[in-house]
């Protein structure tokens, strides 16, 4: 049984991020779809609430069981028991970036590989990024993600909408 891990922030999960696990499931027996807790990034959603909504849109697929970690990927990897790392590539930037990621991982751990797909044309633009911008400036990102994630971005938005601003000083 071959064992994959597909990791990321998930913040929030996408039609790219459905496409590439929902295409490894269709190449290896099992994709862990690993939903990272620390990135060194701003976060929309809490790592409780992106678990929750990766396992929502992944709740059929039974090839498709979802995770949460901190820490190194790959050192997840070898703990879950997962053959490779699965990532996907949208544009050459990330080709840049995959790459020297891949050659770390590879330096930490030999055995495990990294298996990258090109996602479809139609999500070569998607990121959580533009979709979280696009949301928050009351676009929307229907078209983008699944409708509980569009649900959720939208109540998330209204939450951080009624949360008081910081004051700032006038005389500053």
């Amino acid at each position: 049984m071959t064992k994959v891990v597909f990791p990321g922030t998930f913040d929030p999960i996408h039609y790219g991020h459905v496409d590439i696990a929902t295409r490894a499931a269709m190449l290896f027996d099992e994709v862990i779809v690993a939903v990272y807790d620390k990135p060194l990034k701003s976060l929309l959603f809490s790592p409780e609430q992106r678990i929750s909504l990766v396992r929502e849109v992944f709740h059929s697929q039974p090839r498709i069981t979802v995770l949460g970690y901190s820490g190194l990927t790959v050192s997840f990897a070898r703990e879950i028991g997962a053959k490779a790392i699965v990532r996907g590539l949208r544009v050459f930037s990330d080709f840049e970036y995959e790459f020297r990621m891949a050659l770390a991982n590879n330096r930490l751990d030999p055995q495990i590989d990294t298996i990258a797909l090109i996602t479809t044309e139609a999500n070569t633009f998607v990121s959580s990024s533009t979709v979280k911008e696009i949301a928050t400036l009351g676009g929307d990102v229907s078209s983008m993600v699944p409708d509980i994630v569009n649900q959720a971005l939208k109540e998330r938005i209204a939450e951080q909408a009624l949360q008081p601003k910081p004051q700032t000083n006038p005389s500053e």
